[in-house]
C-alpha cells in the first residue's frame, strides 16, 4: 500500500465521526504495512478532551503491539496535531507522521510550531505534510459550514 491508500483509511475515521456529529478528525497507525491502531474524534461523545483521533489510534496500536513504543510506525491523521497530540507522537516513539489539512490555530507538526522535530527533546518525528489536503481540509470546511447553517436557523 502507498501513503494515499493510508490516508484514505484515515478519512474513513474521519467520516465516523463526522456520522456522530464529532469534528471529521481521523486516524490510523500502521507498522510493517499493516493498520494496527484506527482513531476518530470522540470529544464530544465520551465527554472527553483527551478524546482526539490520535490519541485513540496510538492507544489502540499499544494494546495491539503490547508495548508503548511505537517504533517502526506511521501515523497518518487528515488534520496537522495539536501540542498534545504532538507530545504523545513523540513520547510513543512513532517515526513517521503523515497529516492532510494544516491547522493554523493548534497545528504544532509545523504550523505553529514543530515539536516534533525539535533537537531537544530526545525522539524526533519524521513529518509529512499536506498529502490529500484538500480532502482532508474540505472535510472539516463542510463540516463547520454546515454547523453554521445549523445555528442560523436556530436564531
Amino acid at each position: 500500500m502507498n501513503v494515499e491508500t493510508y490516508m484514505r483509511e484515515a478519512i474513513q475515521e474521519a467520516k465516523k465521526a463526522e456520522a456522530l456529529g464529532e469534528v471529521p478528525i481521523g486516524a490510523v497507525v500502521v507498522k510493517d504495512g499493516e493498520i494496527i491502531g484506527r482513531g476518530h474524534n470522540l470529544r464530544e461523545t465520551d465527554h472527553d478532551p483527551t478524546a482526539h483521533a490520535e490519541m485513540i489510534a496510538i492507544r489502540q496500536a499499544t494494546e495491539h503491539t503490547g508495548d508503548w513504543r511505537l517504533l517502526g510506525c506511521q501515523l497518518y491523521v487528515t488534520l496537522e496535531p495539536c501540542p498534545m497530540c504532538s507530545g504523545a507522537i513523540m513520547l510513543s516513539r512513532i517515526d513517521t507522521l503523515v497529516y492532510g489539512a494544516y491547522d493554523p490555530k493548534g497545528g504544532c507538526a509545523g504550523t505553529l510550531m514543530n515539536l516534533l522535530t525539535d533537537k531537544r527533546f530526545n525522539h524526533q518525528v519524521t513529518v509529512m505534510d499536506g498529502l490529500m489536503e484538500e480532502e482532508c481540509g474540505g472535510l472539516l470546511r463542510d463540516f463547520f459550514r454546515h454547523l453554521r447553517s445549523q445555528r442560523k436557523v436556530k436564531k
